[in-house]
């Protein structure tokens, strides 16, 4: 443990607490001790001192009114015998003056000098008037000094003094040794106290210090150590519920464990994006699904604005969303892609009430609405392409009715006309029940085995014969071996008709259209190119959609309905095949099918 660690710990707390405890009541008992005992032993000295003064001043005052004889020794002596007597105390000095100020004896053997001579104490002097003192002063070497000065009384009359000095210091002295005595007693309870306190401390916080070491493990999510179990007191019974609290928790991280990786696992695996923000709007979850639909990375957005997320901060606070009841429709379509999400926003409300925080769904919606839009243009197309003919047939039977019949010339034009009109929807009917066939899957393909040379062959000699009167002349750039694939002769022949057609309607007269075959090693490569007007470039990638012409006035007055090259990219895509168009404007446009190998082809089994 570090320096500073221990000093912080319970250990050191219980070792202060108490050595404190021990040092206030050692404190408070020696306080109290000395006090009494210094107030004790100057209550004695005094007494002791009064007593003696007191007996001094009746012995005195005996001598002092006593008659005497002339072969008794004199006053002074007696008094020197009676001073020797009872202050011949080291550390007592007494002296007797009589009524004049006169010093009669002194027990000090180096102040007998003094005897006979007057004194000059201001307390004799106020002793003499018949006022008693008792005062402690200090003396010339800072020792203290209680002085007493006593008038001697006989009949009312003062007769003399008495002074007396007596030193302090060995009563102050034997304090000091006492208190000494407590300091070192104090010191070795402490010492004692502190050695105790270690070990009794220990029985204490060796349960505490275990309960604290189990807390840090089971932080770090590891519940399977237990609390040693020192006793059943109090420390006892707490570590016995810390091992149940450990049980429990172990349970419930287990229980929550299992319940978040459910969550996780379904979160992760749901097609629909799933998005939490707290009560703030700011966000505190985001499954896979979502990053994908929003084109961002979870770890970037954390705690960032739902609103500014789904870019609605401009209109929408967080705290609107609460109030969404309906789904909202997003757009994030850019240059590359259309992309449509659909959120839905669920409140998170607490059970008293207070909105804890929002749920958001998002939904991809791209494909329904661009099926949706599809389909609506699909029904408006054809409408208008069936509107057209229906249109036209009106007008034209509306004159024959009012009597264009009768008129040689523009009777047969007229029926001409709706005939061509009839046709022409015929063909349209027809290939949309071909798109429907083809959408439910309904469509049935007879594969064999053809030579898809002698097929093209074939067909440009069919459009040469059909072509005369417009000189178009036809390149065919086929190989001489047979290429076999598995097709269905009429569904494939039907594709190529319709790419040829198509370049012989937008060719010039006297223009040419090339066919061009080029073998590859798993597949067979079709290209047919004319020299026409071409498609621009933004236009090309939306050919092969349905009811799409480029030039729509003069692809109607040619007869087309918008639907042969979808057509034809389903039936080669049905063939396990793709097509593709390129074309430059004013310079003509080649229109590429590449078609697989027949298994014979591939195993070299058809020559």
């Amino acid at each position: 443990m570090k320096l500073g660690g221990f000093f912080q710990s319970i250990h050191f707390k219980l070792i202060t607490i108490f050595l404190l405890l021990i040092f206030i009541a050692v404190q408070v008992i020696g306080v109290y001790f000395t006090g009494e005992l210094q107030s004790q032993l100057e209550k004695n000295h005094k007494e002791m001192i009064q007593e003696r003064a007191d007996l001094l001043e009746y012995n005195v005052q005996e001598e002092l009114t006593r008659s005497r004889d002339e072969e008794e020794e004199p006053l002074e002596d007696d008094i020197d015998n009676l001073l020797q007597e009872f202050f011949s105390i080291e550390g007592m000095e007494a002296q007797v003056i009589g009524p004049n100020q006169q010093i009669l004896g002194t027990s000090e053997w180096n102040d007998q000098n003094l005897v006979g001579q007057q004194s000059t104490r201001v307390r004799v002097d106020r002793a003499l008037i018949g006022s008693p003192v008792e005062d402690i002063v200090r003396s010339q070497d800072g020792d203290r000094l209680r002085v007493v000065a006593q008038p001697i009384e006989q009949g009312g009359e003062i007769i003399g003094a008495i002074y007396i000095e007596a030193s302090m210091e060995s009563m102050y002295q034997e304090m000091n040794q006492i208190n000494s005595i407590f300091i070192n007693g104090t010191i070795i309870a402490l010492g004692l106290t502190a050695l105790l306190g270690v070990l009794l401390s220990q029985t204490i916080t060796k349960p505490i210090v275990d309960m604290r070491r189990q807390a840090r493990v089971m932080m770090d999510g590891d519940f399977s150590r237990r609390v040693r179990v020192y006793g059943q007191d109090e420390i006892g019974q707490l570590a016995e519920s810390f091992n149940s609290l450990t049980l429990n928790l172990k349970e419930a991280h287990a229980t929550t464990e299992g319940e978040r990786k459910k969550l996780s696992s379904v979160l992760t695996h749901m097609t629909d994006g799933v998005i939490a923000t707290d009560e703030l709007g700011r966000i505190i979850l985001m499954n896979r699904r979502a990053e994908q639909l929003l084109h961002v990375d979870s770890s970037h957005v954390m705690g960032a604005s739902l609103p500014e997320l789904l870019h609605l901060s401009e209109t929408v606070a967080p705290s609107d969303l609460y109030d969404y009841a309906d789904s909202i429709l997003l757009d994030f379509s850019d240059e590359d892609e259309a992309r449509l999400v659909e959120a839905n926003f669920s409140v998170i409300r607490n059970e008293d009430g207070p909105v804890n925080g929002l749920i958001t769904v998002l939904h991809d919606v791209t494909e329904k609405e661009t099926l949706e839009r599809e389909r609506r243009e699909f029904v408006a197309n054809v409408s208008h392409e069936l509107r057209t003919p229906l249109t036209t047939m009106r007008s034209y039977l509306e004159a024959l009715e009012d009597g264009a019949m009768e008129d040689e010339n523009l009777g047969p034009r007229f029926l001409q006309v709706t005939q061509n009109e009839t046709e022409r929807m015929i063909r349209l009917v027809n290939d949309l029940l071909q798109l429907s066939k083809m959408d439910s899957d309904d469509l049935t393909l007879t594969f064999e085995t053809e030579d898809l040379g002698e097929l093209l062959e074939q067909m440009a000699e069919r459009f040469e014969m059909i072509t005369k009167d417009r000189n178009l002349h036809f390149s065919k750039m086929i190989p001489n071996q047979p290429l076999y694939v598995d097709i269905d002769k009429d569904k494939v022949m039907q594709v190529f008709d319709n790419i040829v057609s198509n370049a012989v309607k937008y060719s010039p007269d006297g223009g040419t259209i090339t066919i061009k075959v080029t073998p590859g090693p798993q597949t067979v490569n079709v290209e047919t190119t004319d020299e026409g007007v071409g498609i621009p470039k933004e236009s090309q990638p939306k050919v092969f959609d349905r009811f799409y012409r480029v030039d729509k006035a003069r692809a109607r007055n040619l007869g087309g309905t918008g639907l042969g090259l979808a057509i034809a990219k389903e039936l080669i895509e049905s063939h396990h095949g793709f097509i593709t168009i390129d074309s430059e404007w004013q310079q003509g446009t080649t229109v590429a099918v590449t078609l697989p190998y027949s298994a014979l082809e591939k195993e070299g089994v058809v020559e």
